[in-house]
């Protein structure tokens, strides 16, 4: 079933989707696309895995390297898999359809930013202490690094929307949309390094924490909005 069909399903009674069953059908459909989902963490794993054989094995070292690698491989497979953020809908047509129904675009985005977290960000971020033993990351920073992650995650999913709407059009926008987030996904990556660091060293993280939540909130208002008017301009043109 496309995505304009389901759409189609869900707002049959209603002129439109609720965005409960708009965010029931974009779920089922993520969670058909098991290649999507399996890519950004197999990337994720395998990296983090291979890197004691590129460093060396000495504990002291993995350590140091541990909360800048996760974060870092963290960022880059949240990026791998935003191309695809919007393609299907937009090649189906059931992006248009959902613009011109009277439901706002806003919430259209925000549902796919939060389904794209559901599938890509949280898993990422429930693997992480699993992958912190791995490389020997002291105790007292396990904690800091799930949280962070947990918030720095859902804000590169919002961040990246606004990348792949501006992008949606284009037949190969990898490079591109890299180009577009990398630098808004910076804050995020140094405040999430840096919490965890303060962690291990036994300072105080909530600042930093509290900086990644307030990160958070503000994408969640401002991205859905760029993201929404950005898909219009792709649409008209």
């Amino acid at each position: 079933m496309s995505s304009a069909e389901s759409l189609s399903m869900a707002g049959r009674n209603h002129g439109g989707p609720s965005l409960a069953a708009l965010l029931r059908v974009e779920l089922l459909l993520a969670l058909r696309k098991r290649a999507d989902i399996a890519n950004p963490l197999l990337f994720f794993v395998t990296v983090l895995a291979l890197l004691p054989l590129g460093v060396g094995p000495e504990p002291d070292l993995l350590a140091r390297l541990a909360p800048g690698m996760i974060w870092v491989m963290a960022l880059l497979a949240t990026l791998l898999s935003q191309e695809s953020l919007f393609r299907s809908d937009f090649e189906d047509g059931s992006l248009e359809q959902q613009a011109l129904s009277s439901q706002p675009l806003y919430f259209a985005v925000l549902i796919k930013a939060a389904v794209h977290w559901l599938v890509t960000g949280l898993p990422l971020a429930l693997l992480s202490p699993m992958l912190g033993l791995m490389l020997n990351l002291p105790a007292a920073g396990y904690f800091c690094l799930l949280v962070s992650l947990l918030l720095g995650t859902a804000s590169m999913s919002l961040i990246g929307a606004v990348g792949a709407a501006l992008t949606v059009a284009l037949r190969r926008p990898g490079l591109l949309l890299a180009l577009i987030v990398m630098p808004l996904y910076v804050p995020v990556l140094i405040f999430g390094t840096g919490a965890v660091q303060a962690a291990i060293d036994g300072y105080v993280f909530g600042p930093q924490l509290a900086i990644l939540a307030a990160l958070l909130a503000a994408a969640a208002a401002l991205a859905p909005l760029a993201a929404a008017g950005a898909i219009r301009i792709s649409l008209d043109n």
